[in-house]
């Protein structure tokens, strides 16, 4: 069996597992950051953002969730053995067309992409998706959709984490066949919330808005949170 042939069989048994196989919240796995190319810095927040997050679901949700994140590559097939990926950065994004064909071929199999732009990421990273989903467009969810009532009630959207323009945080969505693939916050900064306090000097109650944000992301699309 040649390569192309062996990457085929494996996208397909990948996919199957996404599409027929529910989350448990007693099961063990593990939630990763995106690296891409491009100059922008993917790692920003790398020390203590996810890291903060696993932990806060694992005692609020009671997941079961490997608190070492993972790290992948925008074109590896490894990304298929983690069912939410986070992805931030203050800068230039560049997809190639390998990258972006991988991408696709996750989120439509029943991967989750969470972008959280750190301030300088959205004239990059929109033209990016939309090589991924040339058909979509980024959507403002209604507060009313359920990512924003699991564990925690949001009934006014996104919390606003950071200032940086004066501008009203925005809960951005794409959505394939009715399921929601990918969630970008914009003027909000999630991922540095998730940090430790210290590292931005954020107080506790932004610090904890963030961190139940997250966990409502998580308990979405982990945990078949499109049903409450």
């Amino acid at each position: 069996m040649n390569k192309l042939s062996v990457q085929k069989l494996l996208a397909f048994t990948l996919f199957s597992v996404f599409t027929f196989c529910s989350f448990s919240p007693t099961a063990t796995y593990k939630i990763a950051l995106l690296k891409y190319n491009g100059g922008g810095d993917w790692y920003a927040n790398l020390e203590t953002s996810l890291p903060n997050l696993i932990k806060f679901c694992n005692l609020n949700l009671n997941t079961s969730i490997d608190e070492e994140q993972a790290i992948v590559d925008a074109g590896s097939m490894e990304i298929y053995n983690y069912p939410f990926i986070h992805m931030t950065g203050h800068g230039n994004v560049i997809f190639n067309s390998q990258e972006t064909e991988n991408l696709r071929k996750y989120l439509i199999a029943g991967g989750f992409l969470h972008i959280s732009d750190n301030y300088g990421m959205d004239k990059f990273i929109r033209p990016q998706i939309k090589k991924i989903f040339p058909e979509l467009v980024f959507v403002e969810l209604p507060y009313s959709h359920p990512i924003y009532h699991q564990k925690f009630d949001f009934a006014n959207g996104l919390p606003k984490i950071h200032e940086h323009d004066d501008k009203r945080p925005q809960g951005l969505g794409l959505i394939y066949n009715g399921r929601l693939v990918c969630f970008y916050d914009f003027e909000c900064d999630l991922g540095d919330g998730w940090e430790s306090p210290e590292v931005h000097k954020d107080s506790p109650e932004k610090h904890q808005q963030a961190l139940k944000f997250g966990a409502n992301m998580l308990q979405y699309v982990l945990m078949g949170g499109e049903n409450k």
